[in-house]
Parts: C-alpha cells; structure tokens; sequence
C-alpha cells in the first residue's frame, strides 16, 4: 500500500538488524513507505545515529529525538581466560557464576560442546534429581531427542534455531527455574528474555559471516555481551572470552617444558574458518562503541511482486523505492539493473503481465 497504508505508529525493536546481510532490507523498507507514520527506532548497540535522525524527519516531516543511555541495570564484568574451557566452566560454576550461555557460531559446535561438557561435573545430585522429576513426562521422540534429554539430566542445555521448538521451550522452563548450570547455543538468539543467564562466556571472537572469517564487531560483541547478567536477580553480570585453543594449548606445553626440560613442538592455529585474537583483540572490542549502521537493501521476486500489486503505476512505485533507499549511487544503479532483470524473468514466466 506504500504511503497509503493506515499505519500509525511503527516499532522496530533490535534495529541494529538494519546492518544484516540478508535481513537488513525489512528494517529498512518501512523508512522509505511510511511517511504518515510515528517511529521508534530501539536498540542497544546502534551507534551513531545523525544519520537515522536526518532521514526519519525528512520522510515524515516531524522532528526526531534521540534517547540515549550508557548505564545497564545490571553492570558487567569483563575477564580473558588462557586456561581449557571445561577448567573455565568448573571455574565459573565454583564461583557461583551460573548459569553460564556458551556462545557458538555454528549450531553443530553448540551441539558438540554439550557432548563434551557431559564429562564435567557441574549440576549437583539434587540438581540432576530435580531435573529428572521435571522432564519426566516429556517425550524426546524425535531423532536428537535422546541426546538432548542425556544433555539436560546433566544440566546442560541446549538452544538454537535449529531445534524443535518443544525442546527450545523446554530448554527455557528448565532455566527460569534455575535448574541448567549450562546452555550451549549460537549467537543469533535473544536469549536474554526466555533464557536467564549470569555468565556468557565466548568461546572465540572470530566468525563466518557466510563470505569470509573476520573478528566480530564491536556491535556483535557488545549485543551478545548485553545478554549476561539477570535484572532483579544478579548484582552484576559476568563476560568471559576463551583464548584460542592452540594458544592454550601451547601454554600448557610450555609449562610442562619448562618442568621436564625437554623442547616442545607447538600447536599451530586452525587453517580454516579461523582469524586469530588475543587479550589485546579482546580489549578492544571491550572498549570500543557500537560501528556506524550500513545500509543492506536488496531488491527480491517478493518485494516487486508486493510494490508491482498496489493500486496506480506500481513500476514507478518500484523505482522511487530503489532511488529513496539508502544505498550509494553506484549500489542504486545495481539494484535498478537487478529490478528489471527479474521483472523480465517475472514476465517471461506469465507471473506478471
């Protein structure tokens, strides 16, 4: 319906997914449409936002104020460990620092990692009995459900996308009840809400964004850092960041050179799907602000078939929402190539006419 559309007031929670490769296009579209709209644009790690300001008052004609605050409810503790994860967790559960979210970028490695933790001794017999009592009438059915029910009778969860939403839901009761040491998951999920979490704990700062492995951004650390610490529950929350495996690893080699006298061959870092970090790495994405929001808009066989069906000339519609787009010069020139191209694909299948 474009600027027709009755639409009053628009929300948009989570606006730093304006930056997302392959989602970044449904944050943006509602600011090119909307002009009869009111807008609030809500998130914690949104950066500068001039930008933002100037291009909701010049859609929609109204001033736009900027409400900002640097203060969490629940402050953060930050700590870089060089010692093996599982000694890390049993560390962290010790200190009465749990429950611990330990963020993967795959959710075969959360998958693998609460495999692994099985081996430690975290929840407490009563924990595990009181577990047992609660997942007793739950049907693990599924292929995955046997692990996922061994996982869980040794408190340790599991959450992300790719499960059954039964078990997320699961996963979820278990810890607002107090009763998972451990959730293993990817850093894509809003856990924060339906998973009450103390501690996050990173078990690298590099990842795949689907072209090539970088060092997170500042805006990606500081989001999934946000997670930790429980309003109304914990004083303070805690962040913990992993060194790579082979540099601890080779920590450990050293120290037992150092004792038998003897030289050591050490372990080299992954070839692959690997950028390297250290504590300097880590203190600068500790301290450093929110990167500037980039533009992804894209156009798709969706988006024209939606903007080509409104009442009036819908190809002009589809113009004036490439060139209102927040993209350079040159990238509104890609789009607009790209437009056409699909719309004679469109034509020449009979899907438009």
């Amino acid at each position: 319906e474009g600027a027709d559309a009755r639409v009053d007031d628009v929300v948009m929670d989570e606006f730093h997914w304006y930056a997302d490769q392959d989602r970044g296009v449904a944050w943006q579209t509602p600011l090119l449409t909307l002009p009869r709209a009111r807008f609030l644009l809500m998130s914690a790690t949104l950066g500068d936002t001039a930008f933002f300001e100037e291009a909701l008052t010049a859609l929609t004609g109204q001033p736009t104020a900027t409400v900002t605050s640097g203060e969490r409810p629940v402050p953060l503790e930050f700590a870089y460990h060089e010692i093996p994860l599982a000694h890390t967790l049993e560390k962290l559960s010790d200190e009465g620092k749990t429950p611990v979210y330990v963020v993967h970028f795959t959710q075969a490695d959360a998958a693998a990692s609460a495999q692994d933790f099985t081996s430690l001794k975290i929840a407490t017999r009563e924990e595990k009995a009181a577990i047992a009592r609660e997942i007793e009438g739950v049907r693990f059915s599924s292929p995955y459900g046997s692990e996922i029910r061994r996982w869980l009778k040794h408190g340790i969860g599991l959450h992300h996308a790719g499960l059954l939403p039964k078990y997320r839901v699961l996963v979820e009761q278990l810890a607002q009840k107090g009763l998972l040491r451990i959730i293993c998951g990817t850093d894509t999920l809003g856990v924060g809400i339906n998973v009450p979490i103390r501690t996050v704990l990173f078990t690298r700062l590099c990842k795949f964004d689907g072209r090539k492995t970088s060092i997170l951004t500042a805006r990606d650390f500081h989001q999934i850092s946000g997670r930790a610490g429980r309003k109304g529950f914990d004083d303070r929350g805690f962040v913990v960041v992993q060194a790579p495996e082979h540099v601890i690893e080779n920590i450990r080699l050293g120290e037992k050179a150092a004792r038998d006298g003897k030289r050591i061959v050490k372990r080299k870092p992954p070839e692959h799907n690997f950028v390297n970090w250290d504590v300097a790495t880590f203190k600068r994405l500790m301290n450093a602000k929110p990167e500037r929001l980039v533009s992804r808009f894209q156009v798709s066989h969706g988006m024209l078939l939606n903007v080509l069906s409104r009442s009036g000339d819908g190809c002009r519609a589809m113009q004036k929402l490439v060139r209102d787009s927040h993209e350079t010069a040159d990238a509104k020139k890609a789009h607009m190539r790209r437009a056409w191209q699909l719309f004679r694909a469109l034509v020449a299948r009979h899907v438009v006419e």
